[in-house]
């Protein structure tokens, strides 16, 4: 199961080294001089973390790369952004939803 988390390899320039993440493991971290060693470093810890888990009997995070997602999810936005986007929409002569579907289909983040 611990190849199918999420791992990410970014530049700490608090600490001069790159740091190894891993996005269901949030409080996890490794330190390492080259990004292969900072890879290597947090699945490692991550490995080590789930043998602990099992250990106890706690129940390991679901990795995002298996979940599945309904493809709904709800947004509050102000009641002035709500209108602008209705009135963007009906000028266009589509659903909010699919305004909005396509707007965010268009971000990268």
């Amino acid at each position: 199961m611990n190849s199918h988390y999420t791992y990410r390899i970014t530049w700490s320039a608090e600490d001069n080294e790159y740091v190894g993440l891993c996005i269901e493991f949030p409080s996890l971290s490794w330190l390492a001089p080259t990004p292969a060693k900072a890879l290597a470093g947090i699945q490692r810890l991550v490995r080590d973390c789930l043998e602990d888990m099992r250990t106890t009997g706690e129940t390991p995070p679901v990795p995002v790369a298996d979940r599945v997602y309904s493809g709904k999810f709800m947004v509050r936005v102000p009641p002035e952004i709500h209108r602008a986007l209705a009135l963007r929409a009906a000028e266009e002569g589509v659903s909010l939803n699919r305004l909005v579907s396509a707007r965010l289909s268009n971000v990268t983040v």
